[in-house]
């Protein structure tokens, strides 16, 4: 009896000490993006400070003065799932789309408020003689608001970082084979997600009068899925990540 009650001791230490590990691998991940958005930030500053000349195309070549922009904007996202680290291959497309404002403060530096109907998730491809090949994707569909700090560091060059906030509307895995057909869609119970996420954006635009052409990353802090359920339990320490790129037109 004293050997069982050790050995059950021993095991639920080494588990205490695996989560630890991974919740330190975690939160160095988080603070070296931090850290990286920071000096992003702070390189924009200094530049912006320094060449307010060329930073003036927040306004077009028909304007007088700095005007607010409200605009339409779409793109596509390679998203992915991870834990400790994001596997490439497990990589999936998806699409982002919707509205956004450009507020300018000063010569050089704008808001940029968003809201963006988005799809995430991440892939896993199967290969067997039951089903044959295909992929099975698993797709996450969030209504998204990323706000933005926005430094046109040349004329026509920006880069931009900040947070967004997103609310679940959906789940799915979709079979699709090598040919791109769609063999069938599960749909799964939100529910059994956590409903709200957050994290962390940083990226580069090129504007040309009232288009902006650009690349974001988003960085998830909140684990997706939640306890209680397969579907959850399977995602619970996963995070989203998503590189997405996009044209937008303002007016």
């Amino acid at each position: 009896m004293a050997q069982v009650f050790s050995n059950r001791q021993q095991n639920h230490s080494e588990d205490n000490e695996m989560r630890t590990i991974e919740t330190r691998k975690n939160i160095e991940a988080k603070k070296s993006f931090m850290l990286f958005m920071i000096l992003l930030l702070v390189i924009a500053f200094v530049l912006v400070t320094s060449v307010t000349g060329f930073s003036q195309q927040q306004q077009t070549s028909d304007e007088s003065a700095l005007t607010p922009k409200i605009g339409i904007k779409g793109g596509v996202n390679i998203s992915n799932l991870y834990t400790d680290n994001v596997k490439d291959e497990n990589s999936k497309v998806g699409f982002n789309a919707g509205l956004f404002a450009k507020i300018p403060i000063v010569t050089g530096v704008s808001i940029q408020p968003e809201l963006l109907y988005t799809t995430k998730g991440a892939q896993l491809t199967y290969n067997n003689i039951l089903q044959g090949s295909g992929k099975y994707r698993f797709n996450l569909n969030y209504v998204e608001t990323p706000l933005l700090m926005v430094f046109n560091i040349t004329k026509n060059l920006n880069i931009n970082g900040g947070a967004y906030a997103a609310y679940l509307t959906s789940v799915n895995i979709k079979d699709v084979d090598n040919n791109g057909d769609v063999n069938g869609v599960r749909d799964l119970n939100a529910e059994n997600f956590n409903r709200f996420d957050w994290g962390l954006v940083g990226g580069i635009g090129f504007d040309i009068e009232n288009v902006t052409i650009g690349g974001r990353y988003n960085y998830g802090l909140r684990e997706i899925g939640k306890s209680g359920s397969l579907s959850g339990d399977l995602t619970q320490n996963s995070k989203n990540s998503a590189l997405s790129l996009f044209i937008g037109i303002g007016f």
